[in-house]
């Protein structure tokens, strides 16, 4: 095929990609006129554009043909790697990412958009109707995802500083800043961060580490074997990213706080009617203050039951709030 013809399709292409969608389409009339102004006034027959469109069609670029007035025949493109519902998804969760500057989701939202025709992408949200992003050093966060997700490919350790902020906003390393050596197993996105679950290799236990607390990240030469891990129930039973002792917990609560239980635990959660006013929660949690908190954010609404243990941990905790405002 001649160099004017290899033009001459992709631009149709172009175009049908670009400017048509469900809701848009475009006649042989108007789509010659485009392609003409694109390679510089030179004229093509429309029953060449009509062979190109043949062309386009068996080689799977799907071309719908519909009747419009008059009988006019109007082309357009419809099949699309991502339905509009699925891009809306996408660039919420570009959005509601706080770790992200306002810069860079202009420029991933912008990207998203080429997925579709230039009139649905007028219709998704644009970053500037939202907040800005928190001030977290972006760039380390971006090399720091980058050198998680090579060591996980790879099936490599990786080796980083990590600690937090003190309350004078200094950085301060733990371990006296001695490197980690931690075998990496998943990386997700939870509660607006990004965190590393790997296997610590000195106390050889199962860990999490926020990406933007980890500095000097680099990925070993050093090849590990990853033991049997199942994610899911590593993220559910870590409650709020917090480690601790594993136990079983049963929690009455209000009948009104239902949905907030489904929304935590899932429609497969453990719940029993009691009496009239309250259901019975039962379910496999770490200790922790993040459960704790948790539990406490509900005041009257909700009461541990047991363990005895923890039963004990909600009164210390709430004698000492009490402490608090005795003064």
């Amino acid at each position: 095929m001649e160099r004017s013809s290899n033009y001459r399709l992709l631009k149709i292409r172009e175009i049908l990609l670009n400017e048509t969608d469900e809701y848009h389409q475009i006649g042989i009339d108007e789509l010659s006129e485009k392609i003409r102004v694109m390679a510089g006034d030179v004229s093509f027959d429309n029953r060449t554009i009509r062979r190109d469109l043949e062309a386009l069609d068996d080689m799977d670029f799907e071309i719908v043909q519909n009747r419009g007035k008059f009988g006019k025949i109007l082309f357009s493109h419809q099949a699309r790697l991502f339905e509009t519902y699925q891009l809306r998804l996408i660039i919420d969760a570009i959005l509601s990412a706080r770790f992200i500057t306002t810069n860079e989701k202009e420029k991933l939202i912008q990207k998203v958009k080429e997925l579709t025709s230039i009139h649905i992408a007028k219709t998704l949200p644009e970053p500037i109707l939202f907040d800005q992003s928190a001030n977290i050093d972006y760039e380390m966060v971006k090399i720091n995802i980058d050198c998680v997700h090579r060591a996980i490919s790879e099936g490599k350790v990786l080796t980083y500083r990590y600690g937090k902020f003190n309350v004078k906003k200094e950085f301060e390393y733990h371990r006296n800043g001695d490197l980690y050596h931690v075998e990496p197993y998943a990386l997700i996105w939870q509660s607006d961060y990004y965190y590393l679950i790997g296997r610590f290799q000195d106390t050889n236990e199962l860990r999490h580490y926020r990406l933007d607390r980890i500095r000097h990240i680099g990925v070993s030469e050093t090849h590990f074997t990853k033991s049997e891990f199942n994610l899911q129930e590593y993220v559910n039973q870590s409650f709020h990213m917090f480690a601790g002792e594993e136990m079983w917990m049963k929690i009455r609560f209000q009948n009104n706080m239902v949905n907030v239980v489904l929304d935590r635990f899932g429609q497969e959660a453990d719940i029993k009617e009691m009496d009239d006013d309250h259901f019975i929660l039962t379910t496999k949690v770490k200790l922790s203050d993040g459960l704790i908190n948790w539990i406490l954010t509900w005041g009257n609404k909700a009461k541990v039951l047991s363990p005895d243990h923890l039963v004990d941990k909600m009164k210390d905790k709430i004698s000492q709030m009490r402490e608090v405002y005795k003064d």
